[in-house]
């Protein structure tokens, strides 16, 4: 690790987020799928056996806290490297000091990125053959989907780490531990309201730097040495709603707003969306739920409701706040006023209940895959009818177990798009039982 970063961490001028940095994995607070007993990040750096490797997820959750524990527990040289700061140059004077290093003292560079993404896909090339090479092992930081913003070449040859937002009790533990820690806070002998305690954890949605940082502001506008709800909300520049995104409220107004949408009232649904928008919800929170309500509760009526809603999801993760609201204001009104079927939505919880029911039901002979001699020996495949063989593109078979060939899980409305669906199954139905499985597989027209 550079010793001026090491210098900087440690430094009482520090932002209290920076000095209360885990030194160890086992302060690592959250991310306990990786850094658990026995998980795979975990092993990696205990047995200091890293390789080039990637973390991705929201703001202050701890790509950066990681790559330092890497630093403090790894035998590797620690060169921290930001792509927003520095260029191509500054990564052919690292590499030549790696090298230097790895040929007279026998010892590995990490190189950790931090937002990778901010280089285009020519940047990222320069670190290519360093990294086939082993000059460096690389170690990227980025918030944004790897798969999308990462050379492909360089993605293949790292190892991707999925960091999720820190729920409530990692900032509670965060928390807690700045205000008792010398290095943090724990000379101010400074006492938190539980009101100021949860309203931090839940403004802080998952980000342990937003909650630090609060608690932070909060502590130097307070006079004395007790820190109120007043004194967290004043820190946050923002009015406290009566709105707990973890507790009781939260789960009302996601309420209102699904069923304000299901009962086809857009004004209302924008309300209640408006509520959530201004006590600070998560707006990827709320797009997700728009696109299970798309299925849920638009179904078939109108299919095109689930592309609007995975639209309103990808352009509020490209976009982000404050304009994504928009996007969001436009998928709630086209969700609530669309036609409304749960026909899918009861039709798998049917299937998943006679599943339960009957068990694994074996399947048909002659809809069976047959990729081999013996297999097609024993029957399986035999007198499976292909659909495009027919004239209307039915085939005359059934598709379901035996016992259950009678069944039907799906039963569209008559209201939008699904009345169609309907209509069209009816006359599949009729073709199917034209002709008995024992007939001809082709159709006389033919």
């Amino acid at each position: 690790m550079d010793l001026f970063e090491h210098s900087r961490q440690e430094s009482p001028d520090a932002p209290l987020a920076e000095r209360m940095r885990p030194r160890s994995i086992d302060e690592v607070v959250g991310q306990q799928h990786l850094v658990g007993p026995g998980k795979p990040l975990r092993r990696l750096i205990e047995t200091d056996r890293i390789s080039s490797l990637i973390f991705w997820g929201p703001p202050g959750t701890g790509k950066t806290t990681l790559g330092q524990v890497i630093a403090h527990t790894t035998r590797s040289h620690f060169v921290s490297f930001s792509a927003v700061l520095q260029g191509v140059k500054d990564v052919r004077e690292i590499v030549a000091k790696a090298r230097e290093d790895k040929a007279y003292h026998g010892r590995k560079t990490l190189l950790f990125i931090d937002e990778i993404h901010r280089f285009n896909k020519a940047q990222q090339d320069a670190f290519l053959p360093h990294v086939e090479r082993g000059d460096i092992i690389l170690i990227g930081a980025t918030t944004e989907n790897p798969s999308f913003e990462v050379n492909a070449a360089l993605l293949s040859r790292s190892r991707v780490f999925v960091l999720h937002p820190l729920d409530a009790e990692a900032i509670g533990a965060l928390l807690r531990r700045a205000l008792s820690d010398p290095r943090g806070l724990g000379d101010r002998h400074m006492e938190l309201e539980q009101e100021a305690f949860d309203f931090i954890v839940e403004s802080a949605d998952g980000d342990a730097r937003a909650a630090l940082n609060a608690l932070e502001v909060a502590t130097l506008s307070a006079e004395g040495h007790v820190l109120t709800r007043d004194h967290v909300a004043e820190s946050l520049q923002k009015k406290p709603l009566l709105y707990d995104k973890g507790g009781e409220e939260h789960y009302n107004v996601i309420s209102a707003l699904i069923k304000s949408m299901r009962g086809s009232d857009p004004d209302a649904a924008l309300y209640w969306l408006a509520r959530m928008l201004e006590a600070g919800d998560d707006p990827l929170f709320i797009a997700r739920r728009l696109v299970i309500f798309a299925s849920e509760d638009v179904g078939n009526a109108d299919p095109r409701g689930l592309q609007v809603a995975l639209a309103v999801q990808q352009a509020v993760h490209f976009i982000g706040l404050p304009e994504a609201r928009i996007n969001l204001a436009q998928g709630v009104t086209y969700l609530a006023t669309a036609p409304k079927s749960n026909a899918s939505y009861a039709g798998i919880n049917a299937a998943l209940k006679e599943v339960r029911n009957s068990g694994a039901l074996p399947v048909p002979m002659h809809i069976r895959n047959a990729p081999t001699s013996l297999m097609k020996d024993l029957g399986y495949g035999r007198d499976y009818r292909y659909a495009h063989d027919y004239e209307h593109g039915v085939a005359p078979q059934t598709h379901l177990p035996d016992q259950l060939a009678e069944r039907r899980f799906y039963t569209p409305t008559d209201r939008g798009y699904e009345k169609m669906i309907g209509e069209r199954m009816r006359y599949h139905e009729s073709l199917r039982h034209k002709k008995k499985r024992g007939d001809d597989p082709k159709d006389a027209s033919e």
